[in-house]
C-alpha cells in the first residue's frame, strides 16, 4: 500500500561566522577603456561569488556586467576574503567589493564634476554614462570621462572591507551578538510511502526563503534546488558508516547520493526583504536552502505513516521496523 503525506520545515540561520570576527576584503580598478579589475580573496566553488562580486561592483560603478573582470581566491594577488563557508560570501565579500568600488567611484564622480560642472552628489553613473541626475544632456560616456582622467593623471582605485557587526558570546550565559543578519526559509515536501517496502518518493518540494535582495534570482534558484536535492539525500539516503575512526562506504557503491532521476518537482520561490546591512540589500543562501527540507520530509513520513521517525536518514528499513512495531 502506498500513502501520501505533507510536511512543513521552517528555520533562521544567521549569515557568516557565529559569534566570530570574519572580516573580508576587495580591490577595485577602473582603466581607461572604462573597464573595472575586482581582486577578492574569496573562493568560487560553484555557488557564482564570481559572477555576484562582478554585478555588485558594476552596479556600484554604473559599468556593464560583461566589463567588469574579477579574480578570487589567488593568494598571490588577492586580499584575504575568509573561508567560503557560513554562507558568508555575497553578504561580506560582496560589501567589501561595493566598498572598493565606492572609493574608486569617488575620484571619478570628483574628475566628472569638474568636466560636467556640477556638484559630485548630483552626478549619476549608469549604463557606460556619466551624467547629470536632473540632466541627462549634460553628459559624457564612460570611456571618454576615463581618457580625461589619465590626462589629469588620475587613477580611479580603491580598497574596500568589511566585517559584521558582532560580539563574541558569553561562554557561561551564550548571550550576545552571534549574527549581524539572517535568513529565513520555509520547505513543504509532498512524499508518498510505500509501506510494504518502505521506499519513500518525494514527489513535490516548494522551498520558499528570504535572501534580503536577490543579486542574481538565477543563480539563487539554482541554490535552493541544490540544497533540496542536500537535503533530501541527507533525510533518507546519506549516512556515513565509521568503525574504529576508518570510513568504510568510500565510494558511491556504498554512500548512496540521489541521481537526477531521483529529483521531485522542486517549486523555488524568491522572497525578497532587503537586509538594511547587505550589498544592495543582499543576504546568503548556500546552507539555508537545505535545511528546512531535512525535518519537512521528516514530518511528511509521519503524516503518511503516523509514525515519527527521530533519526537521520530515514532508511527504507526503520520504516518498515516501525510500521511493524506499530
Amino acid at each position: 500500500m502506498k500513502k501520501r503525506g505533507t510536511g512543513i520545515g521552517s528555520m533562521w540561520y544567521g549569515i557568516g561566522n557565529t559569534g566570530l570576527p570574519n572580516p573580508a576584503s576587495a580591490f577595485v580598478e577602473v582603466h581607461s577603456d572604462a573597464t573595472a579589475t575586482v581582486l577578492a580573496g574569496c573562493a568560487d566553488i560553484g555557488q557564482g561569488a564570481m559572477t555576484v562580486m562582478a554585478q555588485i561592483v558594476a552596479e556600484e560603478l554604473g559599468l556593464n556586467y560583461e566589463d567588469v573582470y574579477v579574480t578570487v581566491a589567488d593568494t598571490g594577488v588577492t586580499p584575504d576574503g575568509g573561508a567560503t563557508s557560513a554562507s558568508r560570501q555575497t553578504y561580506i565579500s560582496g560589501n567589501a567589493c561595493r566598498l572598493a568600488a565606492k572609493m574608486a567611484k569617488e575620484t571619478i564622480l570628483e574628475v566628472a564634476s569638474e568636466v560636467l560642472n556640477v556638484k559630485k552628489e548630483k552626478i549619476s553613473t549608469r549604463d557606460g554614462l556619466v551624467y547629470e541626475s536632473e540632466n541627462k544632456e549634460n553628459s559624457i560616456i564612460y570611456k571618454d570621462l576615463m581618457i580625461e582622467m589619465k590626462t589629469r593623471g588620475k587613477v580611479a582605485v580603491g580598497s574596500g572591507s568589511y566585517n559584521p557587526n558582532t560580539t563574541y558570546l558569553d561562554p557561561e550565559t551564550m548571550a550576545g551578538i552571534p549574527f549581524e543578519t539572517y535568513s529565513y526559509a520555509t520547505a513543504i515536501v509532498e512524499v508518498e510511502v510505500d509501506t510494504e517496502t518502505g521506499l519513500v518518493d518525494v514527489l513535490r518540494v516548494v522551498s520558499s526563503h528570504d535572501v534580503g535582495q536577490a543579486i542574481n534570482k538565477q543563480m539563487v534558484e539554482g541554490q535552493i534546488h541544490g540544497g533540496v536535492m542536500m537535503g533530501k539525500g541527507f533525510a533518507l539516503l546519506e549516512k556515513a558508516e565509521v568503525s574504529n575512526g576508518k570510513v568504510n562506504n568510500i565510494n558511491f557503491s556504498k554512500y548512496l547520493i540521489d541521481t537526477m532521476m531521483d529529483t521531485p518537482e522542486i517549486y523555488p520561490i524568491i522572497v525578497e526583504e532587503p537586509s538594511q546591512t547587505g550589498p544592495f540589500g543582499a543576504k546568503g543562501v548556500g546552507e539555508p536552502a537545505l535545511i528546512p527540507v531535512i525535518p519537512a520530509i521528516a514530518s511528511a513520513i509521519e503524516d503518511a505513516i503516523g509514525i515519527r521517525i527521530n533519526k537521520f536518514p530515514i532508511t527504507q528499513h526503520d520504516i518498515v521496523e516501525a510500521l511493524n512495531q506499530k
